[in-house]
């Protein structure tokens, strides 16, 4: 028996969700950025999130060469990629064997039939003479569309003057075509940047052909194609008037850099060791001369680092960029950076760990890295965006932070939302706060005594912050030293008295605690006055958190949403916000570490829905989170997959993934 669907007109649909699924050379990014930049342009809400394979070339045709890349657009508000996938794109077996698990029941899966083949099949890691596309347990479940997207492609670009391996690159575009067909897309946005692409920028007009030919005949063949299912349309969305564009979360951190040192008058020196998924900060950076900005791509992290600190101690904003295992290397230098209290930005694009990990998957498990990970009591202030457009705003904060209180300030990214997208609303450049710095000069010296000494420039004083002055290296009289060796109170001479270090450790922690004074109380999303259950999350599990709360609270259940964005120091009602409700649940992608934060601190009795498998959570989960939440049911802190097993649970029961302290 298989699903029937009704061929009619187009059916309005509130919102659909799309992935792309082939191998890294397929042009799956390309296909499904098409797709996204022609939905936002339509006026759909959207969010998406590029899935890369973390084996640098892996052989073509296995499970672990498969690149995705997933888009929900939406005539509603969208905050997250989506859960369950309405449309499969699989262009070879080892793409549908990775992602057929995600479609819902129902869904669509477009299969390229042409690459079903014998070998194709192996490779993927199927047992000889079977074929998923035959299984009953695949084709009663789902609307497997057959189609021979290569052999049909070859067909398109036949005649057009390129050779068989060029006109095959194109396939994407003829899959994508058929995409716009199924829902309803319009192809003029996708021709347009074909035209402009190859035609224009690259002179390769054959190439243009080729493309523009492919997505036709794609779009074209679902008119044909007795088993395709009526076409589906989702409107437009309701949105704040304004001028809005595409962000990803990388994008946004480096755009919210550059508008940061205009608002300072510094300039922007970024000093980077590549190193995935960071590496397209410094990428976007690279290009941004015209606004004065200087990269440096160094020889290894902790050269990146020191780096950054040289700028920062030349006068300027000095940024620096990672990932997990970087983190690790730069944290010497980031003490370096605590203690002579320097401006610093640390940028740290969270993966999958520890060690190389999972580099390109996401995770939240840096947090006790970035408050704890150095030597002694080095503490520094830590934030972390909420979404992709959110990178950009935090990224001026954690440089106004940096630069006012001369403090470095890690920026806590993953690489969900570094890599995933969303429209973001450009700001008016009058609604910017500029960022005022006061450097001293000859004027702050003391006094000259009455034997005529000179005197001296007085390198610790504070002011009602504890910052201590930025003297711009050959400013008349200013001269003094720095260095990782403790400083006197005051004067700032090497010092190695008891007494003084006490004075300065605890100095420089009240100076971080202080910047609670510069950040907004936590607000509640729910009931004010509190109720049953907070969920309370940080970074990029605001979406799936905020769709869960709104599923419970349209059951009724007294639920509420909380989002902290500022990590250390934590927003000062966040005692308080707790205080309100009885239960607290915190879900992050890491074993507990926000949780045991949270226990510590407050004392309070919070559980913990922890994933760590490389993906974000899903709304699905977080709602059933809540309901065992709320039945009072909860389980150990055991991981997903029993440990010291290595049989697979034939059901991830959400169960496993609630921990207790």
């Amino acid at each position: 028996m298989s699903l029937e669907y009704p061929r009619a007109t187009p059916i309005e649909i509130p919102s659909a969700v799309v992935r792309f699924a082939g191998d890294s050379g397929d042009g799956m990014q390309l296909a499904g950025t098409q797709l996204t930049d022609t939905s936002a342009i339509f006026g759909n809400d959207i969010a998406t999130f590029p899935d890369y394979p973390a084996e640098i070339r892996a052989p073509q045709g296995t499970v672990a060469g498969v690149s995705g890349f997933q888009v929900h657009f939406s005539s509603k508000a969208v905050y997250t990629p989506g859960d369950k996938v309405g449309t499969l794109v699989a262009m070879n077996p080892a793409a549908f064997k990775a992602h057929i698990g995600d479609l819902e029941h129902g869904g669509i899966c477009i299969v390229d039939e042409t690459e079903f083949s014998k070998t194709n099949l192996k490779k993927a890691g199927y047992k000889a003479g079977y074929n998923p596309l035959d299984d009953e347990k695949f084709t009663q479940r789902f609307k497997i569309l057959r189609v021979p997207i290569t052999a049909h492609n070859a067909t398109a670009g036949k005649g057009l003057g390129l050779n068989t391996r060029e006109v095959g690159r194109c396939r994407n575009m003829y899959a994508l075509g058929l995409v716009y067909w199924i829902y309803d897309r319009p192809l003029e946005t996708t021709i347009r940047h074909i035209e402009e692409t190859f035609r224009v920028k690259k002179n390769l007009p054959l190439v243009a052909d080729a493309n523009v030919a492919a997505i036709k005949a794609g779009y074209h063949i679902g008119e044909t194609l007795e088993a395709m299912p009526s076409r589906m349309s989702v409107a437009r969305a309701t949105v704040a008037p304004g001028k809005y564009r595409k962000v990803t979360g990388n994008e946004a951190t480096a755009m919210g850099l550059i508008a940061a040192s205009k608002l300072a008058g510094k300039e922007l020196i970024y000093c980077s060791y590549p190193i995935t998924p960071a590496s397209d900060v410094l990428h976007y950076l690279a290009n941004g001369k015209r606004y004065g900005v200087k990269t440096f791509q160094a020889e290894d992290e902790i050269a990146a680092c020191c780096a950054a600190i040289g700028a920062s101690f030349a006068g300027q904003l000095g940024v620096t960029g990672t990932s997990g295992p970087g983190m690790a290397l730069k944290m010497e230098a980031i003490s370096l950076a605590v203690m002579t209290e320097l401006p610093l930005v640390v940028v740290d694009v969270q993966r999958g760990g520890p060690s190389t990990g999972m580099p390109t998957k996401t995770e939240q498990a840096d947090l006790w890295q970035a408050i704890f990970g150095r030597n002694s009591d080095c503490p520094l202030v830590v934030l972390a965006p909420q979404s992709p457009a959110d990178c950009f705003d935090m990224a001026i904060e954690a440089s106004r932070i940096a630069l006012q209180r001369r403090v470095p300030v890690l920026l806590l990214t993953d690489g969900y939302i570094a890599n995933g997208s969303e429209p973001w609303k450009i700001p008016a450049v009058d609604s910017f706060q500029s960022i005022e710095i006061k450097h001293p000069d000859a004027s702050c010296l003391p006094l000259a005594k009455e034997d005529g000494e000179k005197p001296a420039f007085q390198t610790y004083t504070r002011d009602e912050n504890l910052a201590r002055p930025w003297a711009i290296p050959g400013t008349v009289g200013l001269e003094h030293r720095l260095g990782g060796l403790e400083k006197s109170h005051i004067h700032g001479a090497v010092t190695q008295d008891a007494a003084n270090h006490q004075l300065m450790t605890r100095m420089r922690a009240e100076k971080v605690a202080r910047v609670s004074n510069m950040i907004p109380d936590l607000e509640i999303e729910g009931d004010q006055g509190g109720g049953e259950l907070l969920v309370l999350g940080w970074g990029g599990t605001y979406g799936s958190i905020h769709d869960a709360v709104e599923v419970a609270r349209n059951k009724g259940l007294k639920v509420s949403q909380a989002h902290l964005r500022h990590m250390n120091p934590m927003p000062k009602n966040l005692g308080e916000v707790l205080k309100k409700f009885q239960k607290v649940l915190i879900p992050e992608l890491n074993n507990g570490q926000l949780r045991l934060i949270i226990r510590g601190k407050f004392l309070v009795d919070a559980r913990g829905l922890n994933k760590i498998q490389g993906r974000s959570l899903l709304t699905e989960e977080i709602t059933q989170g809540i309901d065992l939440m709320l039945n009072g049911q909860w389980g150990e802190a055991e991981a997903l997959y029993p440990i010291g097993g290595n049989v697979e649970p034939s059901k991830q029961s959400i169960e496993y993934l609630l921990a207790t302290a």
